[in-house]
């Protein structure tokens, strides 16, 4: 029997391939080439091979979560991008998430097809690749979501003041992606932590497993700068947004029983007033989807890089991956839901969806969206 050094004196010896299969048990691995062993965590190879059944029940939530993705993010970016209506400041970013969502799920088939190969089938390259394209996704939703709450929070809290031009909302976005690239450079070429599969060695992320320093300050680092840093930002402006709101009403209430009327409100203001709100309802829905499907994904990596690896197991890695790309389809039919612009221009292209929305004042009711002045200022 031929065994694979281990550097770390903690986890038992690591079979080789060849071994690493007998009558009773078979180890996750099994059926990796030897040259293609070094880039897996050895906290996996000490893990039992789960069912087929698993790997091709996965496949098939996958490929599931690829199409719904594929069309649901493919009708956001195509009526964001052909409506001249909504080409607004604000909606970049909204563009830019519906992007991100989209390439986020555009991955899966290299999961998929690792899955119904039960393994890391397709090597290191394609896993570079997918841990890359999943780092530029899931760090810049969180970086767009934060922008989003930023653009909203103005929007509604500061209306004299909308300051969101289209040059300031390009800039704004690239520097989203400037933010992600050192998270996806550092680890693609080792400089920094690298990628290795995790779970059941079919999808890859950052190593949070390796027990040494540099993956700890690595793990803590990306923790705070990818999730700590923009769910802090949320939470801040949108708990200004629902202060402000609350605090609106209630002036406005009291004035208007000062005078004796019904509301201070005309009806054009109404109407704008209940547009911006939908808008910052869906940008809040979006925002804890984003809270919630990350989460687990980041307490995850703090066990593995601090506490007790042996809460990590493969099938309970998986339920984390699978919530990541969930959210990335969820999105757009939150905004096809709640966003009364897109609504009105997906009805003009696909009648036959029978979406029942009235023709926005779109001159008055601000976008995810600022006002049409603010494109032209630019």
């Amino acid at each position: 029997m031929t065994i694979l050094p281990c550097c770390n004196a903690s986890l038992e010896p690591v079979l080789r391939p060849q071994s690493r299969v007998s009558n009773e048990l078979q180890f996750l691995g099994w059926n990796v080439p030897p040259d293609q062993i070094q880039y897996i965590p050895e906290h996996w190879l000490t893990q039992l091979e789960p069912p087929a059944s698993m790997h091709y029940m996965l496949a098939i939530l996958y490929t599931f979560l690829f199409f719904a993705s594929t069309i649901g993010n493919g009708l956001v970016l195509w009526v964001f991008m052909s409506a001249k209506s909504l080409r607004t400041p604000s909606n970049i970013f909204v563009l830019n998430l519906a992007f991100l969502d989209f390439i986020m799920c555009a991955k899966a088939p290299i999961f998929i097809y690792n899955s119904f190969h039960r393994g890391f089938a397709l090597g290191n390259t394609w896993c570079q690749i997918f841990a890359a394209i999943g780092s530029y996704s899931g760090i810049g939703a969180g970086m767009l979501n934060a922008a989003i709450g930023y653009d909203r929070y103005n929007v509604i809290t500061k209306p004299m003041n909308r300051s969101m031009t289209m040059t300031k909302s390009i800039i704004m976005n690239l520097l989203i992606w400037l933010y992600c690239t050192p998270w996806v450079i550092m680890p693609l070429t080792g400089f920094w932590d690298r990628f290795v599969p995790e779970g059941y060695l079919t999808s890859c992320t950052f190593d949070y497993l390796t027990d040494n320093f540099d993956t700890r300050l690595f793990v803590g680092t990306i923790f705070f700068c990818s999730f700590v840093c923009p769910t802090s930002m949320i939470v801040y402006y949108y708990s200004q947004i629902v202060g402000h709101v609350f605090s609106h009403e209630k002036a406005l209430r009291e004035q208007a029983k000062k005078m004796n009327v019904e509301s201070l409100r005309s009806n054009v203001d109404k109407s704008k007033e209940t547009a911006e709100i939908r808008i910052a309802k869906a940008a809040i829905t979006i925002c804890f989807l984003f809270f919630v499907s990350w989460t687990p994904y980041g307490v995850m990596s703090l066990i593995g890089a601090f506490g007790d690896k042996s809460l990590l197991t493969p099938g309970v890695t998986m339920i984390p991956a699978c919530t990541c790309k969930m959210v990335a389809c969820v999105d757009p039919f939150v905004y096809a839901i709640s966003h009364p612009r897109y609504r009105a221009e997906l009805q003009k292209r696909c009648p036959w969806l029978a979406i029942k929305e009235k023709s926005t004042e779109a001159s008055t009711a601000g976008s995810t969206t600022t006002e049409q002045q603010q494109t032209t200022a630019a």
